[in-house]
């Protein structure tokens, strides 16, 4: 079957799409990934059963079909997992790097919520998580983080979010969504906080932002998924230098509801990113799924409290100290991108215009500076020298004079952009 070949616009007007698209591209092998490294991978748990037979598709109807899908009420379980190759750390300071470890957030100092999903939910960025899912149309979703003596869950009802930590029995609630603002009229209720895609259907829209004339797409075959006949959806970059090997995603033959994603590196072995329904229902979920009302006992932070963070926020974040709301493309320092599609680089400058301390530099205690170097590939150049910090997907360089060169591309093509860059 032909690979489906996504048409190219020429205009004035498509340059001009082509233009805002362009931060998009480079961010969608990072947002495929779930954000960088907030990426997710299960392999061999959810392996697919059966061959069954379906009526022949193009990937062209294929992807109009996960256009056109409104399922807005289902229910079910979701495996998901990372495998990115990160370094482990050990110690302490694995408590203060690692998702999840309790550096965000919270506790028993009173500062702060565990159940806040800010940081709570950063949580699916390494590792290995069960969820259930349920949604009911816009207003009504819940998620919930099963751990083996602990639950995490994450409500939507109406105008009220509520998260809930089990373990440390707290509560965050918010009902900022549906307040009637200075014109009389409601905002827009607010769905369960974005950040790190925790659906097949999350991932699998992030990955179609990327098929464009450097991607290929094509429909390889069919499979079961959570007892549902699927057909298997085929993303490949067609060039060469991507970390991306190919993303596969199993779409539910009769819904359009992406049931399974999977991202596998260019570099082989495991997958980096595998994300599927285990056990899935497209019935309207009970109303009682998504009520919710705090333990007795528990600790109940409610969104704009003053004690809401331990690193300066009040009021939601609005009086933060020392920084600002971050809007993403503009607040970054004269950031630019290079090349298009899979092999798409960002080029930005660190504040200060320094990189990583050299060897010798004196700059940093000689067991820090090692520390440094054990991280990242020493490499050099038409633009001097620098550090290469690799993972499975993304790769960043960072030159002394305080660039930074980052993608899901190998190192031999940031070196190379660098390079050009001069």
């Amino acid at each position: 079957m032909a690979p489906y070949e996504p048409e190219q616009d020429t205009s004035e007007t498509g340059e001009l799409r082509a233009g805002r698209r362009k931060a998009t591209r480079y961010v969608v092998p990072v947002a495929v990934a779930g954000v960088a490294a907030a990426t997710i991978g299960l392999v061999p748990a959810l392996a697919t059963s059966g061959d069954p037979k379906l009526p022949d598709v193009t990937a062209q109807e294929l992807i109009e079909k996960i256009a056109a899908s409104d399922t807005e009420q289902l229910s079910g379980t979701v495996k998901i997992s990372t495998d990115l190759g990160l370094p482990s750390f050990g110690g302490d300071m694995a408590g203060g790097l690692a998702p999840g470890s309790g550096s965000g957030g919270a506790g028993e100092d009173g500062e702060g919520s565990a159940a806040d999903p800010q940081s709570k939910l950063m949580e699916l960025a390494s590792g290995t998580h069960t969820l259930r899912v349920a949604a009911d149309g816009p207003d009504k979703q819940k998620l919930s983080v099963l751990d083996d003596a602990a639950e995490y869950s994450l409500i939507h009802n109406g105008d009220d979010v509520w998260a809930y930590d089990s373990k440390s029995n707290e509560a965050y609630h918010s009902k900022s969504a549906g307040k009637a603002g200075e014109s009389g009229e409601k905002d827009a209720p607010k769905d369960l906080p974005k950040g790190v895609p925790s659906t097949p259907k999350e991932l699998a829209e992030e990955a179609l932002k990327a098929a464009d004339g450097t991607t290929s797409v094509k429909v390889d075959g069919t499979a079961q998924v959570a007892g549902r006949d699927a057909y298997r959806l085929v993303i490949k970059p067609k060039q060469s230098g991507s970390t991306v090997g190919q993303i596969t995603v199993a779409v539910d033959s009769k819904t359009g509801t992406p049931l399974k994603f999977t991202l596998t590196p260019s570099g082989g072995g495991s997958a980096v990113v595998d994300a599927g329904f285990t056990k899935v229902d497209f019935g309207k979920p009970a109303a009682s799924t998504f009520d919710f009302t705090p333990p007795k006992g528990a600790k109940v932070t409610e969104e704009g409290d003053a004690k809401a963070g331990k690193h300066g926020f009040k009021d939601g974040g609005k009086d933060f100290k020392g920084g600002k709301e971050f809007k993403g493309e503009e607040d970054l320092n004269g950031l630019n991108v290079i090349g298009k599609g899979w092999n798409s680089i960002a080029e930005l400058e660190l504040p200060g215009g320094q990189g990583i301390p050299s060897g010798g530099s004196g700059d940093v205690p000689p067991d820090a500076q090692r520390f440094l170097d054990s991280l990242g590939d020493k490499v050099s150049g038409d633009f001097g020298s620098g550090t290469v910090f690799k993972t499975r997907l993304i790769n960043a360089l960072i030159t002394e004079d305080g660039k930074v060169y980052a993608g899901a591309v190998t190192k031999d093509a940031l070196v190379k952009a660098a390079n050009a860059a001069k």
